[in-house]
């Protein structure tokens, strides 16, 4: 079976390729096709792959293009990890916002609607390069913000597109490790959309665990996130994006107080990476490691109270991570191994109170059919209430980017809850306009 790997050159793809290492499965990926617009990029990654696949005699093969069609030509599965703009474009996500006070993060709030529209556009031409090219293809989306961008392709690709976040699982599997249960044997109750959600229940042989872990959270990270009395208070626990909504006011004190963005502090740290991994690719492997670490030492920073050690998101024994659910989609898929899963899939009838074509992200049944929402609980008012403010504008920034409407990119930065007037909305689109020449060309200004 071949993958291909859309933003190939990617800092983050050496994670998906040694996942795939460790599939021993007769039937697993044999080719790996790298795709990219930077071919120095594409350079220091192959190099990188090769060191990573030395000593496995089935490591699966690696070409690298900067041809989207020669890719996607023959491809079984299709990874679309993409960030248009780079790096100084979210450095511009953040930085506009901040300045007007308000959040600025690559996937929450007008930071994060910013980045779906310069990237709507090229997701969607993707989506139909697809269709033309590898038809019968399955596209897992890791592109951020995840479900904007996979609900953009579905109008394309209809449900061979799903959105993969690592981020509700890993919450589940934190707490079954806490609690001393296999985390196989537990049951997630999660509802929400893409970081935005909720996880409700966690259920081990007919019992839940959740209120034992509210009354007692002990070493779990979103009880220093949150408060465990914030916790409490919600009678679930919140997917970790949601701090930026129940502490918006510190959050940008945080981030403002700080000497660089998170955008910034990646920008320096992976030019410095590519820099010296292009100098002598001998060492590409090494470099990256390293560069690895320091960067999962700082995740979510901001939202820490206290110094506790970051828990391990670098996959560095067996695969974990976005690029673990990867790898199970692509089982479940391929060779029918059933599994269940948290993912951004069409909602089709499982949550009423959104049409059938919105994304949402719930434990879904995922087999040689695709993936499907399981039926599930209705979120509570609060949850919802959210829930469907965010879809709203959500839609509205999809319309937006496929229109060239500035007038609808106002509206739909106005409507969101993390932006209190219409006056700063229209600042917000006016700078980002400014500062982002990707937002200029979607919006259609000269």
């Amino acid at each position: 079976m071949k993958l291909a790997i859309l933003g190939g050159g990617g800092f983050r793809v050496p994670l998906v390729y040694r996942a795939l290492l460790h599939d021993t499965h007769a039937q697993r990926i044999s080719a790996v096709a790298l795709y990219d617009t930077d071919a120095e990029r594409l350079r220091v990654v192959t190099a990188l792959l090769a060191q990573l696949g030395a000593g496995h005699a089935d490591a699966p093969r690696v070409e690298s293009t900067t041809s989207l069609d020669e890719a996607l030509q023959g491809a079984d599965f299709v990874f679309s990890a993409i960030r248009v703009g780079g790096l100084a474009g979210r450095t511009q996500d953040e930085r506009v916002a901040l300045k007007l006070g308000v959040l600025g993060q690559e996937t929450t709030g007008p930071g994060g609607l910013a980045y779906a529209l310069r990237t709507i556009p090229v997701a969607v031409r993707i989506a139909e390069r697809i269709r033309a090219v590898a038809p019968t293809a399955y596209v897992m989306n890791f592109t951020n913000p995840a479900g904007m961008i996979t609900e953009a392709m579905q109008g394309v690709l209809d449900t061979r597109v799903v959105g993969i976040c690592d981020t509700p699982g890993e919450l589940g599997r934190r707490i079954a490790g806490q609690l001393g249960v296999p985390a196989s044997r537990v049951r997630l109750d999660y509802v929400g959309l893409n970081h935005l959600g909720w996880l409700r229940r966690i259920v081990h042989d007919g019992v839940d665990l959740l209120p034992s872990v509210l009354d007692s959270p002990g070493a779990l990270e979103e009880a220093d996130v949150f408060g465990a009395d914030w916790l409490r208070s919600l009678g679930s626990i919140p997917n970790e994006y949601l701090y930026y909504y129940y502490f918006h006011r510190d959050a940008v004190r945080k981030i403002l107080a700080g000497s660089q963005t998170r955008g910034e502090y990646l920008l320096a740290q992976q030019s410095t990476f590519y820099a010296e991994a292009g100098k002598d690719l001998s060492r590409a492997s090494t470099l990256w490691r390293r560069t690895l670490d320091e960067r999962e030492a700082t995740y979510l920073a901001e939202a820490r109270e206290s110094e506790r050690e970051v828990p391990d998101r670098s996959g560095s024994g067996e695969p974990g991570g976005y690029e673990g659910v990867a790898l199970a989609v692509m089982a479940a898929i391929a060779r029918g191994e059933q599994s269940t899963m948290i993912l951004n899939v069409r909602n089709g009838s499982t949550l009423p109170a959104f049409d059938p074509a919105a994304v949402i992200e719930v434990p879904s049944v995922v087999s040689a059919n695709g993936a499907s929402p399981i039926a599930t609980a209705p979120p509570d008012l609060h949850q919802l209430g959210l829930m469907q403010q965010v879809k709203a504008v959500e839609r509205l920034v999809i319309e937006a980017a496929s229109t060239g409407s500035r007038s609808l990119a106002v509206k739909a930065f106005a409507l969101h809850p993390l932006v209190d007037s219409v006056s700063l909305a229209r600042d917000l689109v006016d700078g980002y306009i400014r500062a982002i020449p990707e937002v200029a060309a979607v919006l259609e200004v000269r």
